[in-house]
């Protein structure tokens, strides 16, 4: 479905209801072969048939085109709390997510790395939401998916896995339900708690359900899923945001997909060719691991970046918990220094790195004059250059001109610390569309 987003703070570009409409009703299978895309890691079981039929292409149908991108993803955070005994044992999860651009088949990236047992998902459908916000699909267009050709998959603790690619014209600026059921505990359930965006819950397996009747529970956690890709040839690559909550977007609007990214998701729509994800992780600092904010940005870099489909750039705003986490005065140049590293790292992929500024939170309770001493040598060192390729100043488009330490007040959230939905919104305007270009 396409979210509105008129009538508030952070209005977005005009959706097109129209267009998505004669999309989802020409849905076709482009192609009777099915994609490899399975990762390292992920088991196979016996082909577990689903109660839905699975469409297939005429022998004369053309071989697929474009490249594979990341419209969405996750960066999972942590074990769910009170899920290390049951997990989601006998429940199906349907996680909502929000396309950036769209595609004419997908595939998902379902993650067990905090489990403690195998994770064992016996269906897994993905279809395109219908309606404003819900469980239900739009008819015609749920699809059964695989995992190296069979409907049941085996991941390891600590491990992942990548679905073969399910043949669906999956819309841009859109949202799209994957579903999975699992009849045994994995032990605690790998996820992302910070979604501002509602899923849903059922008791027993109702992956091939198109009302969403069965989905009596709701969730603000995106729960095993971690990525969504598309089959594309309306995007050339894809860009990371990595970061902390700001990037997360803990106080944007719910279910109205007003974070920096999806923001600047819309500009990109018209100009640039690219494909977004956000790995933002609340509470995540570049040097230091938290065992409930996630691994620090160093140790994420590969998974939440590197190892994302077809990255052509990464935007990082990673610091502020560094300073504000820290019992003692951080050390600015040891920031830097982690920042300069990831972006080496990046660099030596073939990644170009967009670098911001870190932004005021006078007012907030962490906040001390020492404490934004530090903030402002770590902006000193990013603007005079030799951390990135380019550097987006989120300090300069968001501080009050009056009282440079804190917010303007119409981009504070409130809480002195996070933005507004405008303030969100004048972040994605402040990034040069050149220097994001793939």
């Amino acid at each position: 479905m396409t979210r509105r987003k008129d009538g508030g703070v952070g209005v977005s570009p005009t959706k097109h209801r129209t267009l998505l409409g004669a999309v989802v009703a020409l849905v076709v299978v482009l192609s009777g072969a099915i994609y490899a895309g399975a990762a390292a890691g992920h088991g196979r079981g016996p082909r577990t048939d689903s109660a839905l039929a699975v469409a297939t292409a005429p022998d004369a149908a053309p071989a697929p085109t474009g490249v594979w991108v990341g419209t969405w993803g996750t960066s999972p955070a942590g074990g769910e709390p009170g899920t290390e005994t049951t997990g989601m044992a006998g429940r199906t999860v349907r996680n909502v997510v929000h396309t950036s651009v769209g595609g004419t088949s997908a595939r998902v990236t379902l993650s067990n790395l905090y489990g403690t047992r195998p994770l064992t998902i016996t269906h897994a459908t993905l279809a395109v939401a219908a309606g404003e916000d819900g469980p239900a699909v739009t008819p015609g267009t749920l699809r059964r998916i695989t995992f190296g050709g069979a409907g049941t998959v085996t991941v390891p603790p600590g491990g992942q896995t990548v679905s073969d690619a399910v043949p669906l014209a999956v819309p841009h600026d859109s949202d799209i339900v994957v579903s999975t059921y699992s009849p045994t505990s994995s032990g605690p359930v790998t996820y992302h708690p910070h979604a501002r965006q509602t899923s849903y819950v059922a008791d027993g397996e109702y992956t091939a359900d198109e009302t969403g009747a069965a989905y009596t529970g709701t969730t603000a956690y995106w729960r095993y899923l971690t990525a969504l890709d598309v089959l594309s040839t309306e995007a050339a690559g894809t860009i990371v945001a990595l970061g902390d909550s700001i990037t997360d977007g803990v106080t944007s609007t719910a279910n109205a997909d007003r974070r920096w990214p999806d923001v600047l998701a819309d500009r990109l729509r018209a100009t640039v060719r690219s494909g977004v994800v956000n790995a933002g992780i609340s509470g995540n600092r570049v040097l230091a691991d938290d065992p409930r904010r996630g691994a620090s940005g160093l140790n994420r870099f590969e998974r939440d970046v590197l190892d994302r489909t077809n990255v052509k750039v990464v935007v990082i705003d990673l610091g502020i918990n560094d300073i504000l986490r820290n019992p003692r005065l951080a050390d600015p140049d040891a920031v830097v220094a982690g920042l300069r590293t990831l972006a080496d790292r990046a660099h030596a992929h073939g990644i170009k790195v967009v670098g911001a500024t870190l932004t005021p939170f006078r007012g907030h309770g962490g906040y001390s004059k020492a404490r934004d001493e530090i903030r402002q040598r770590i902006n000193e060192a990013i603007r005079e250059g030799g951390v990135y390729d380019a550097v987006v100043d989120f300090d300069k488009a968001l501080r009050d001109p009056y009282d440079p330490r804190s917010f303007r007040p119409e981009y504070d959230s409130g809480d002195h610390l996070h933005p507004s939905d405008l303030g969100y919104q004048k972040m994605a305007e402040t990034l040069n569309l050149e220097d994001i270009k793939t």
